[in-house]
């Protein structure tokens, strides 16, 4: 059995994070491992605070793993603080881990800021040119390309703005917004050819932890040998599914 390791924040309620993330290594076939980044106050209804960890405390968590287990792939989610960014970057840079699918996650559902104007920068220059892939949704792939998508057309522009920060592969997410009744969503992979993926869209409502799940997906999918485009299609076609079967958990957002 693979192992995928998954660096991200703790949802309690168990919809994002690294449940989301355990959650669906393990029902992709593969062994997870994972560390803490912060432990998020939250539920199905919003984000009330949280606790991040230390630089020091993250390595102290990831080391023991990698010196005992063959990492085969690895995510990270939620990367709360400069420091926590910057020590992932050295991890991947220095420890011999595969470059790790990249969620640049920024704000919850509800809309809470999960990361800082710092840890942002450290993100784009140091995170993305480590990573084998990053998976923005439209209002992330805005924040990094540094100007506003509405069409297709701008999508492919953020992938290539946002490859050329350093990253290997770019999946921009369109699920936010409809394109003529279909999500799209567009790989620009490691050669440069892009790759469309359509679906109908899927109006279920406001739903929790669907990015974390699907980089989670493509990491365990990439964990078992899969190239790029087959493991976004595969971790696409788990979270659809998902999303189609998520269960009216709580008050607030369906989890998948």
């Amino acid at each position: 059995m693979k192992v995928v390791l998954t660096i991200a924040g703790l949802d309690p309620s168990g919809g994002a994070g690294i449940v989301a993330d355990i959650k669906t290594i393990y029902a992709l076939g593969c062994f997870p491992a994972a560390a803490l980044t912060s432990i998020t106050y939250q539920n199905t209804t919003g984000v009330f605070g949280a606790e991040h960890q230390s630089a020091a405390t993250l390595r102290a968590q990831v080391e023991p793993v990698i010196r005992d287990l063959d990492v085969a792939a690895a995510k990270t989610g939620m990367l709360p603080t400069a420091e926590i960014v910057a020590e992932v970057a050295r991890l991947f840079s220095e420890e011999a881990l595969q470059p790790p699918v990249v969620d640049p996650v920024m704000v919850s559902t509800s809309g809470h800021d999960l990361i800082g104007d710092e840890a942002f920068q450290i993100l784009k220059t140091r995170l993305l040119p480590v990573a084998r892939i990053v998976t923005p949704n439209i209002p992330e792939a805005e924040r990094l390309a540094g100007f506003s998508i509405h069409d297709e057309a701008e999508m492919r522009r953020a992938a290539e703005a946002i490859k050329a920060m350093g990253a290997r592969a770019v999946l921009v997410k369109g699920g936010h917004r409809a394109i003529n009744d279909q999500a799209v969503d567009l790989l620009l992979d490691e050669t440069g050819e892009l790759v469309e993926f359509r679906e109908a869209y899927i109006d279920a409502g406001e739903i929790h932890g669907s990015g974390c799940t699907l980089s989670a997906a493509i990491a365990a999918c990439l964990g078992k040998g899969m190239t790029l485009e087959n493991a976004v299609r595969a971790a696409k076609t788990y979270v659809t599914e998902a999303i189609k079967s998520a269960p009216r958990i709580g008050h607030g957002a369906r989890p998948l």
